[in-house]
């Protein structure tokens, strides 16, 4: 059941300005996970399988931006009225908070292994045909919402008052571990092992006699994956204050707006990663050079 009243609340001055910050960085992260993807979609040159794998990452960052751009204006709202009040939706934004958040992580775990698989294995065509990497990425996302269920069939997620959200609460439980193992752990520290596996492959390859032109194919996927690794390392550092508050969650009672002094860092984070994401991806780069450098001739055709 949901609840239908209201009730009013106090509220801390800090409230409606990080509110507002969120609300701004999602509108952000919004903004440039479409962009990318309308660029993907439609540029010719970015129909590749890397670059639908990275498609897989911007749409699994636009679904949960957009999903906490919701819980963020449904947060101000309250905050702005000064009222306790859990809407129908409130359970269901948290539920796919938890499934969008997974979708993300298996996402640069997808792209870790599609780059193990080229430079271990180039000559099994099959594994990275794109037929099978899309099955993988539907097959990630059909896991995704079948994982979460547990969270919120259980009741579990529930509408946390003084952060006025509705979040699974922090304690020592078996869905705890069962969510950190599942959504964090094993998707980044599969990445980081891909990559020391890789270094560690391609040091060996350096030691025996290999053909300069695969040596430089197979530097130029280890640079791919080293900015995969680069983008998990600013999630687990963005993510660090939530990791801490799930930690003390075990031998003790979280502080006061755990999930509002959390969130702040994800939102934030979400900006920084859709901006590195541009930085390392040069397909997109191209693309948007084109756009910005198509114009100007417009301009001067029209002129002339």
């Amino acid at each position: 059941m949901y609840a239908n009243n209201s009730s009013t609340t106090n509220i801390q001055s800090w409230f409606i300005s990080f509110d507002i910050l969120n609300v701004i960085c999602l509108i952000l992260v919004i903004i440039l996970a479409l962009i990318f993807l309308f660029i993907i979609i439609f540029d010719k040159t970015c129909h590749t399988v890397p670059m639908i794998l990275i498609a897989n990452s911007c749409l699994a960052e636009l679904v949960l931006a957009i999903d906490l751009f919701w819980m963020a204006v449904f947060t101000l709202d309250n905050d702005l009225k000064q009222q306790q009040y859990e809407d129908l939706f409130c359970k269901y934004r948290g539920y796919i908070s938890y499934v969008t958040c997974f979708a993300q992580n298996y996402s640069y775990f997808l792209q870790a292994i599609y780059r193990y698989l080229t430079i271990v294995y180039p000559s099994r065509l099959f594994w990275q045909s794109k037929r099978v990497q899309i099955f993988l990425i539907i097959f990630s996302w059909i896991i995704a919402f079948i994982c979460v269920f547990p969270q919120l069939f259980t009741g579990r997620i529930i509408y946390q008052v003084d952060d006025q959200m509705c979040q699974m609460s922090l304690e020592l439980s078996f869905i705890t571990v069962y969510n950190v193992v599942l959504l964090y752990l094993i998707p980044m520290n599969g990445t980081i092992l891909i990559y020391f596996k890789l270094v560690r492959y391609v040091k060996q390859m350096n030691k025996n006699v290999t053909p300069a032109n695969t040596l430089l194919r197979v530097e130029r996927e280890l640079k791919m994956i080293r900015r995969i690794v680069i983008l998990v390392s600013m999630l687990i550092t963005f993510g660090l204050t939530y990791a801490i508050f799930i930690f003390m969650s075990f031998f003790t009672q979280p502080p006061k707006y755990h999930f509002r002094i959390a969130y702040i860092f994800v939102n934030v984070s979400l900006v920084f990663i859709l901006t590195a994401l541009f930085k390392f991806t040069d397909p997109i780069k191209t693309s948007i050079m084109k756009i910005t450098n198509r114009r100007p001739n417009v301009v001067i055709a029209i002129l002339t």
